[in-house]
């Protein structure tokens, strides 16, 4: 069962709306689905939230970090917590799936994604759950970091949240890492 969702992007007004935030975007829009508000936890480098979803009480982290040191953050808190990996939920963008495909994976490897590799190595595990948010690839000779960091559109911004609502309504297949029921439904 999960105990930890981790929304990964990068912290300031100017990363918001960006592809790289969609970890950030689905827990804010989780925060304030439930009417809950974002705690800063210096100790965690991070933004933290209790909340209850369905019974289950889920705390929840943005690290402040940066993407690429988001690990850090990540480390801290699993170990004052005592929460295992495979007891964790990453939520973080993914090139390697169109835009609006969300995938629901546990374990392997970082697939070149530099937030969820400094996850691994402050976790000293790769076991743990992946809710990977499909942006795209960039069109063919655009350069794949300022891409991920170019603002989402309105429309985009709008199916995203679309995706989002959708997991939502499947929670429960996501709290108990239930990978084949979740995956076969096409959002």
């Amino acid at each position: 069962m999960i105990k930890l969702i981790v929304g990964l992007g990068n912290p300031g007004l100017q990363y918001e709306k960006t592809r790289h935030n969609a970890g950030f975007l689905f827990l804010d829009g989780l925060v304030c689905d439930v009417g809950e508000k974002w705690l800063s936890a210096a100790q965690f480098q991070g933004e933290m939230a209790n909340i209850s979803v369905r019974g289950n009480k889920l705390m929840l982290l943005k690290p402040m970090t940066f993407m690429n040191r988001s690990g850090m953050s990540v480390g801290k808190l699993l170990r004052y917590y005592k929460i295992n990996p495979d007891e964790m939920l990453v939520v973080h963008d993914e090139l390697d799936l169109p835009a609006g495909v969300i995938r629901l994976k546990r374990d392997g490897g970082h697939a070149g994604h530099n937030g969820v590799r400094d996850i691994i190595a402050h976790a000293n595990s790769k076991d743990f759950y992946r809710l990977r948010v499909g942006i795209g690839r960039p069109p063919q000779g655009a350069n794949v970091a300022d891409y991920v960091l170019s603002d989402l559109s309105v429309r985009e911004l709008g199916a995203m949240h679309e995706v989002f609502r959708s997991v939502m309504s499947r929670v429960d297949q996501v709290l108990t890492g239930e990978i084949q029921a979740f995956n076969s439904v096409q959002v």
